[in-house]
């Protein structure tokens, strides 16, 4: 019995419908006249375009507005800014901005070894040999950066804004060229002295972010230790609000070559402009250490990198130079470089990574500054991290601190003690592990890359790649999670929203219930997210989308008649086509009933010819004899 009601309702709600439809098609048909919009009648449009595309766009909806009441909105936006301002209370207390500021000097990196020290790196270059890998051998601490290279690795976002720009730029090339400019922004900062940093245990993870003061929006960065041996660090930055999102896995490796050893990093990063659905793919420059033996000790960086960005076909190609034994210091920290789309070259870059980088356009001959340190180093957004006391045991800062607490005192012994225990601890959960571990916070992935690129296959597990949406408030992360605040008010779909609070004509139920019908035949999950987008309810806006909705709604009825009209024409070639067939049936049936009689005359004929021939042979006959008588 109840099911037979409900069919009944929904049969009468589809009637209604087709009711109204065919009343707005009619008006449609009349010619059109200019008329004012007022808010009531752009609210009336509003509400049968909502109608009409309910069966399509609102399923599910209905369920959900029907209880949605003017108070309980208000009561969602007071939840939302709890919400948020929970969130922001919690970023003030769990975050604490950096203390050090050090960024180091233009110009060689150069280190005098101390003679207390120099026994030691003696004793170290009698473990090693030529082409050797480095990862293995324990280094003694006075050579060591008192942070973890996951903590390393962040440098690179210290101009993370330099994104925000690009996502905001409308041209290609320029978006390119600031991407560019944000790569080249993160090698400046150099230890204070040559150092190097800690090599991270199996597990380890590190946290921060910045904050940006234009947009008063956050990126974070995430970072973990994936694997061991080999030594590869995951990572995953993001600020989605201001349409970027990175992601990359790096494995690190040293190589010993006699007076000289190289510090490499097989692997890429992902810059995603999220708004652009363009991806940009970057690899790193090597590390090289000289003078181990003889000469000055001395740190710069070498080889050739590549970023890459396959959707717009833009491609720069920059090669960190080495000094030359006889070298000056204009060869010291000199890149050069090229930006090509496809086989042509758009533009050479020139200059020094720790100073001022110069760009010359190839078309017009145009030079022109990519950067400049020292006006850049003065714009760094000021970086937070985690108060040690609120840091997890596997966190960087806590796992290395009384090593690093050592090395800022001088205390190599303590710190070599220190040292020594965090990586005897890692190898007895080696020696005891009895199944395969797998990261906290990356997966594996996989992805296309082109030719002469590594990637490590490394993929966040909570990675969101998506462009902003407008219901959501914020971004912040939590336990290594990064997620954003969605606004509840906002989130429910905006036309239906109109239809329950602003009928004037048909009750609540009605409009409910026609809606329900309606939306039970299909899901619409997709567009109802795109409908979820507008919430505008100005004038203008209300008339625009009525006006859309008309249009929209006057194209659908044109090309129902148009089809009609095909339709038609194909039935009248169709009937025409039968005529004639029929026509022809006919005809060749009368053909065929004269073939059928004409076996019959012929014989007659042939009768009637024998006839005359006997009596034509009677009379000669008859005159033969006649005669011979």
């Amino acid at each position: 019995m109840d099911k037979e009601v409900v069919l009944t309702r929904r049969r009468s709600s589809i009637f209604s419908l087709l009711k109204k439809q065919k009343k707005l098609s009619r008006q449609l048909s009349e010619p059109v006249q200019v008329r004012k919009f007022s808010v009531d009648s752009a609210i009336k449009d509003r509400r049968l375009d909502a109608l009409i595309l309910a069966s399509d766009e609102l399923a599910g909806a209905a369920s959900d507005t029907d209880s949605e009441e003017p108070g309980m909105q208000d009561t969602q936006v007071r939840d939302d800014v709890v919400r948020k301002q929970d969130i922001l209370e919690r970023i003030n207390s769990l975050y604490v901005e950096d203390p050090d500021r050090e960024i180091g000097v233009a110009g060689e990196l150069v280190e005098e070894v101390a003679e207390e020290n120099k026994s030691l790196l003696w004793f170290l270059l009698k473990q090693v040999r030529p082409g050797m890998d480095l990862s293995k051998v324990v280094l003694p601490t006075f050579i060591l950066e008192p942070r973890s290279f996951l903590d390393k690795l962040s440098d690179n976002y210290y101009h993370a804004d330099l994104l925000s720009q690009a996502h905001s730029t409308e041209d290609p090339y320029q978006r390119f060229k600031c991407v560019l400019k944000w790569y080249l922004s993160g090698l400046y900062r150099k230890p204070k002295g040559l150092k190097k940093p800690y090599n991270p245990v199996l597990g380890e993870t590190f946290r921060c972010c910045w904050r940006h003061r234009n947009s008063d929006t956050y990126t974070y960065y995430i970072a973990e230790q994936v694997s061991h041996h080999p030594p590869v660090s995951a990572f995953y930055v993001s600020n989605r609000k201001d349409g970027f999102v990175i992601e990359g896995s790096l494995l690190a490796r040293s190589k010993f070559y006699g007076n000289s050893t190289s510090a490499i990093l097989e692997g890429c990063a992902r810059i995603h402009l999220l708004n652009w659905g363009e991806t940009y793919i970057t690899t790193a420059p090597y590390a090289h250490c000289k003078g181990l033996v003889i000469g000055t000790l001395s740190m710069e960086l070498g080889g050739k990198v590549h970023i890459i960005c396959q959707e717009t076909g833009y491609q720069a190609d920059v090669e960190f130079k080495l000094r030359s034994f006889l070298g000056g210091a204009d060869q010291t920290n000199a890149i050069s470089g090229r930006i090509k789309k496809g086989k042509e070259t758009v533009a050479t870059v020139d200059g020094y990574w720790d100073g001022r980088i110069d760009i010359k356009d190839k078309r017009s001959g145009e030079e022109s500054n990519l950067l400049d340190v020292s006006i850049l180093k003065d714009q760094r957004l000021p970086r937070y991290l985690v108060r040690l006391d609120k840091q997890g045991e596997w966190e960087s800062q806590r796992l290395w601190s009384k090593v690093s607490e050592a090395i800022h005192h001088e205390d190599q012994v303590v710190a070599t003690e220190e040292k020594t225990i965090i990586e005897e601890a890692q190898r007895a959960r080696a020696r005891n592990v009895t199944v395969v571990w797998s990261p906290r916070l990356f997966t594996r992935g996989n992805w296309d890359v082109p030719d002469g690129i590594t990637d490590q296959g490394w993929k966040y597990c909570h990675s969101n790649t998506s462009p902003w949406q407008p219901e959501e408030v914020m971004e912040y992360e939590e336990e290594y999670v990064i997620t954003s605040l969605k606004n509840v008010a906002r989130s429910s779909d905006p036309r239906l929203r109109e239809i329950v609070t602003r009928s004037d004509s048909d009750s609540r139920d009605e409009i409910a219930r026609r809606t329900k019908a309606t939306a039970a035949r299909t899901s619409g999950e997709s567009r109802l997210r795109e409908t979820r987008r507008s919430d505008s309810d100005s004038h203008d806006d209300l008339a625009r989308r009525s006006k859309t909705s008309t249009r929209s709604l006057k194209q659908t009825l044109s090309s129902i008649d148009s089809t009609i009209k095909d339709q038609t024409l194909a039935i009248d070639r169709l009937t025409r086509i039968v005529e004639n067939i029929s026509e022809g049936q006919r005809a060749n049936a009368h053909r065929q009933q004269n073939l059928g009689r004409s076996p019959t005359t012929s014989h007659s004929w042939d009768l009637f010819g024998g006839f005359v021939l006997a009596m034509v042979l009677q009379s000669l006959l008859n005159w033969i004899f006649y005669h011979k008588d």
